[in-house]
């Protein structure tokens, strides 16, 4: 396999690529700073982050169509050109779940949910921020490092089972609150546990690929 993942710097897909990696870990950032400032009771701030967050989920999907017309004009080994497709479509994935979190939390903010859930989305969203950070690493690694590449791709997998226990957790707090929650937000809240899932699912099934790349790598 090309080592392309050393060499960003040296081609424009890659400099795109690694523009949507970066993007997609920063609206998971710009996710759990929304979720903080709902917990404060701080709308504005807020909202500030969930506009943020669109802008650069846009951009995301800009970078993504940008970088697969590049890659079918460009020379880049078949292997190489699957795998980068197979990244970008996954972490452009992660962004899309990550906006509609944002959304339902943009919803949220206008609701009377008990505090104690606000904590718990919290929790939920410091784990996704560890979880793609990690992601970030891991990638980063594969260039060099596909032992720790590796390593970090379970790290993931880890990180993955403690979003699910939370959500879980979360989820089982309704029936206490029943008579706390109107009907509508009810259902902001569960989508946006249920978003907040899928953003750790597609951050741990990038990491599985990862994960496969980081083999693959080991034995060339």
């Amino acid at each position: 396999m090309e080592r392309w993942f050393a060499m960003r710097r040296k081609s424009k897909v890659l400099e795109l690529a690694d523009r949507q990696m970066t993007l997609a870990i920063d609206t998971v950032m710009d996710l759990q700073k929304t979720i903080q400032a709902g917990l404060e009771g701080n709308k504005k701030t807020a909202k500030e982050h969930i506009a943020h967050l669109s802008l650069m989920e846009h951009e995301i999907d800009e970078l993504r169509r940008t970088i697969f017309e590049e890659l079918t004009r460009g020379s880049m080994a078949s292997k190489d050109r699957e795998d980068i497709m197979h990244l970008v479509k996954r972490l452009d994935e992660m962004a899309d779940h990550v906006k509609d979190a944002a959304r339902n939390a943009d919803l949220l903010l206008d609701s009377n949910i008990p505090k104690v859930f606000w904590e718990k989305l919290a929790t939920i969203s410091s784990h996704l921020v560890n979880c793609a950070t990690t992601l970030r690493k891991a990638i980063d690694a594969l260039g060099t490092n596909p032992t720790q590449a590796l390593k970090l791709a379970m790290e993931i997998d880890k990180i993955e089972g403690m979003v699910d226990e939370e959500y879980l957790a979360t989820k089982s707090m309704f029936l206490g609150h029943v008579r706390e929650i109107d009907a509508a937000s009810f259902l902001f809240l569960r989508d946006m546990l249920e978003e907040l899932e899928h953003v750790a699912d597609s951050c741990d099934d990038t990491g599985d690929y990862v994960r496969i790349l980081a083999v693959a790598r080991e034995y060339e």
